[in-house]
Formats: structure tokens, C-alpha cells, sequence
């Protein structure tokens, strides 16, 4: 049986375990966050969001999902 590979990373200032060669789209769904209300940073870069199944997330990567939030 092969072993999964895990990897630590940040969302958010928390440090989670996910499985190795996990896309960001994957983390989202893990994360049930409503994609369309949030904006991704990646490692201090704003993601665009057609690239969530392209961009695989590393050990130590630091991922920060802000929610809009509407108001007047």
C-alpha cells in the first residue's frame, strides 16, 4: 500500500496537513468556501481564479482567502 504524502501549509495564519500535489481548486472544495466571494492570495500574490486546477500547492506555502463582504 502506498503511502500518502502529506503537506503542511498555511490558510489564513493556520497551519493545516492536506495531501501532497493538492491544487488550489481541490482546497477551496476541502475548504467549502463559495468561490465566487472570496479573492485567493498565494504566497502574497492574488490568484486568478481560471488558474485554481493549474497552481499545486507546496509544503510551506501560505494561502490567504479574504471574503467580500457587501455593505454601503
Amino acid at each position: 500500500m502506498k503511502k500518502i504524502k502529506k503537506i503542511k501549509i498555511k490558510v489564513n495564519g493556520k497551519v493545516r496537513t492536506i495531501q501532497d500535489k493538492t491544487n488550489l481548486s481541490k482546497l477551496v472544495k476541502i475548504l467549502k468556501i463559495p468561490i465566487k466571494k472570496v479573492a485567493i492570495e498565494l504566497n502574497q500574490e492574488i490568484i486568478d481564479k481560471k488558474k485554481l486546477n493549474k497552481i499545486m500547492l507546496r509544503n510551506k506555502d501560505s494561502v490567504e482567502i479574504v471574503h467580500f463582504i457587501g455593505g454601503g
